[in-house]
């Protein structure tokens, strides 16, 4: 019953240095970041599509993903603004299983955080300096956020941590969009009142100092469906629920009333194939409500070369995820065209 210190970690500068993100690579994340700010802000009227694997578990697949996906985003840029899903942190319900790439490069070997740490900054790098695509994260740890400050676009905060006041805090001081999900039990005023302390100032301790924070005006809500007390799952992504949303959002003191609909996790029970329903339902009452088509600026859509998911083992589908089941490439790029034509 106590800690084990196995390793210092090393400074945010020290990684940094080591792995620097150009010149050129950081011009196209501050346009992204402008872009992606504009959407939610509503001075720009396209789409957001979040979309990439559960778990970004190796970086030859992944880049192989973002590759096929830079093409697709060319091609729609008009209509859909592409932001790829590089996850490499997994909340675990228990405790136990894959936590992702930042702690375990290997999923096959032993946890390495400062591996880990290098190889989550590596990934987001080569997609921004390859293919011009920074990405979202998920901020399950908030000490990491000053590792990747410099390359991250968009940041999500999950079902499990969005009632942690660190988390709250912390995306307080952010620059860049942040989505808060509903947490698990599905409750919109535990949702909002993190947007509520997400876009407010707030004085804490921080990475090893006092600070103070300004405030995030781009925090906004991300619905992703909720699980009841007798293990249920239920929906929120339907017009009933936006509307409701719309509602409570008007009594907020908040800025930039905005939602991301998460397709998968308890909107589709799972059952990844749903996605591609669940996404045609909310651009339909996009359509059909103008409040609706004002809060609802994106979806968020698991997605990977390979459909369906696998265990961890040693002969492993390339491709295919080891986490959450997730559409295939070939609906996947069916699926952003259809966003375009409806968006």
């Amino acid at each position: 019953m106590s800690f084990n210190y196995l390793q210092k970690m090393p400074s945010p500068e020290d990684i940094k240095k080591e792995l620097p993100l150009s010149d050129n690579g950081k011009a196209v994340k501050e346009k992204r970041d402008k872009e992606i700010a504009d959407i939610i802000t509503g001075k720009d009227d396209r789409f957001l599509a979040i979309i990439g694997p559960c778990s970004a578990d190796n970086e030859d697949s992944v880049l192989e993903y973002i590759s096929r996906l830079a093409k697709v985003a060319e091609k729609i840029k008009d209509k859909v603004l592409v932001v790829p899903r590089i996850y490499t942190n997994k909340p675990r319900t228990t405790g136990e299983g894959y936590k992702g790439i930042a702690t375990q490069p290997d999923p096959m070997g032993k946890p390495d955080m400062i591996a880990g740490l290098k190889a989550m900054r590596h990934m987001h790098i080569r997609a921004i300096e390859e293919y011009g695509l920074s990405a979202a994260d998920e901020m399950l740890y908030p000490e990491n956020w000053v590792y990747v400050d410099d390359l991250l676009s968009y940041v999500a905060i999950g079902a499990r941590s969005v009632e942690d006041q660190h988390h709250r805090l912390t995306v307080s001081g952010f620059d860049v969009a942040s989505g808060m999900k509903n947490p698990t039990s599905g409750d919109f005023s535990v949702m909002l009142n993190s947007v509520y302390a997400a876009q407010h100032p707030h004085h804490f301790t921080f990475n090893g100092y006092e600070v103070e924070t300004s405030g995030n005006p781009l925090a906004h809500t991300i619905l992703r469906g909720a699980v009841s007390k007798h293990g249920n799952t239920t929906q929120n992504y339907h017009y009933e629920d936006l509307m409701r949303l719309i509602e409570m959002y008007d009594k907020m003191d908040v800025v930039n009333p905005a939602t991301i609909i998460d397709a998968n996790h308890s909107n589709s029970g799972k059952q990844f194939k749903q996605q591609i329903r669940i996404v045609h339902e909310v651009m339909h009452n996009r359509r059909f409500s103008l409040d609706i088509h004002s809060l609802v600026k994106g979806v968020m859509i698991e997605s990977y070369l390979v459909e369906g998911n696998q265990k961890i083992s040693d002969h492993q589908t390339y491709g295919q995820s080891i986490t959450d089941a997730c559409l295939g490439w070939e609906d996947s790029e069916k699926l952003l065209y259809e966003i375009a034509e409806q968006a």
